[in-house]
């Protein structure tokens, strides 16, 4: 997968990236989940709702998640129609306003799991969309979890014993078994699409940035975050650095500026690997020059390969204690922290993710915790009570 804030060129980097493991013969999807498409754009050719062959190894896909919400939100989106409705709302506002920001995402990560489980495909490159919008669909999973396990079985049990009551006293529309049956079907999809995006033998993110402070303050947030919902980061490619080539005096403070920056993103995320693409001096589209991008990112380097491993958590014993380690790269000590039953609470800035405890952490108490950066240590001592 592929992300980066927006307008930093992570499109014609994804699509090289697809060409060039296309080229060593490897049947590969690239696929755009951000709904401002540009797949088309970069490959200079026409690019359908389903996959569409670029050349024989490689097709292109961009997610008409219009045609998903009506396929698979039907149902859901039926029964909240009708409610607005019931209450009061003009029937076609209702309809646009039960499309809830976001729910685009969704149905472009029910597109990925289709295809990774159908294995026609040996690689699906992964155009996200930019940054704010990746996290959303990034932590979809985690949410959906949290709340399937926590309020639906409650809910359904709650509307199930009310509503024959309600449907003698009162016309509003109960949620039937439909509504909760595609809500089951919703949460399995995004279930089986975070354990494929979070496993670190299937699957990575790669950042695209440019040489630029707030590009760069924005990269490592999004690393922290996907890192606290455990996704595995392999690669940042630093994209649009001047030449050498270019020796013209107007540009000689700027190419200073991204050397100091250059080093900066190099020593702020080792020892995830930094690859570099320079500025050229035309748009990198169609399928030779993507080719050409290609090369000059990877250099000798395999597209395919796994360019690091790490692991954002894992328990270690540490005497009586068993100690969580939970990376979060560029977090400041402003983490917040609790527990309630099974799960961690850890909260980083705006985010919130519910970890649910191995069974060897479930039965035993926290002692205490600490940030020592990058790594929040959480210590787990026996619970003698």
């Amino acid at each position: 997968m592929f992300t980066g804030k927006g307008g930093v060129g992570k499109t014609a980097v994804a699509a090289a990236t697809a060409v060039g493991i296309a080229r060593s013969g490897t049947k590969t999807l690239v696929m755009s989940t951000d709904p401002a498409h540009s797949l088309a754009d970069a490959f200079e050719t026409e690019i359908g709702h389903e996959p569409t062959e670029i050349r024989p190894d490689l097709h292109g896909l961009q997610v008409d998640a219009q045609r998903r919400l009506e396929e698979q939100y039907r149902d859901i989106q039926s029964y909240a129609t009708d409610f607005l409705a019931w209450a009061g709302a003009d029937p076609i506002a209702a309809e646009e306003i039960t499309v809830f920001p976001g729910i685009e995402e969704v149905f472009s990560l029910t597109d990925l799991r289709r295809f990774a489980a159908q294995r026609d495909y040996g690689c699906i490159v992964v155009d996200c969309a930019p940054t704010a919008e990746t996290l959303r669909l990034l932590s979809l999973p985690e949410i959906s979890r949290w709340y399937m396990e926590r309020i639906f079985p409650i809910e359904k049990r709650l509307v199930k014993a009310v509503r024959p009551v309600l449907q003698r006293v009162s016309s509003m529309p109960i949620a039937g078994d439909k509504f909760f049956a595609a809500l089951e079907r919703l949460h399995a999809s995004l279930g089986a699409v975070g354990a494929l995006l979070t496993d670190r033998e299937t699957s990575s993110v790669r950042l695209v940035v440019n040489p630029e402070k707030m590009v760069i303050a924005e990269a490592r947030r999004l690393f922290t975050y996907l890192s606290l919902f455990g996704y595995h980061v392999d690669g940042v490619v630093v994209n649009r650095l001047l030449p050498d080539a270019v020796s013209d005096p107007y540009f000689a403070k700027w190419k200073k500026i991204q050397a100091e920056h250059l080093t900066e993103i190099q020593e702020s995320f080792d020892p995830v690997p930094v690859l570099t693409a320079r500025l050229y001096d035309e748009e990198m589209v169609g399928e030779e020059l993507l080719s050409e991008l290609c090369d000059e990112v990877y250099g000798s380097a395999e597209p395919l390969s796994v360019l690091h491993r790490d692991e954002p958590m894992r328990v270690k014993p540490e005497g009586e204690y068993l100690v969580l380690r939970l990376r979060l790269p560029f977090a400041d000590d402003r983490i917040g922290l609790a527990r309630r039953g099974e799960d961690l609470i850890v909260t980083v800035g705006p985010y919130r993710r519910s970890i649910m405890l191995p069974q060897s952490l479930q039965r035993r108490d926290v002692v205490d915790a600490a940030f020592d950066g990058p790594v929040l240590k959480i210590r787990f001592g026996r619970n003698d009570g």
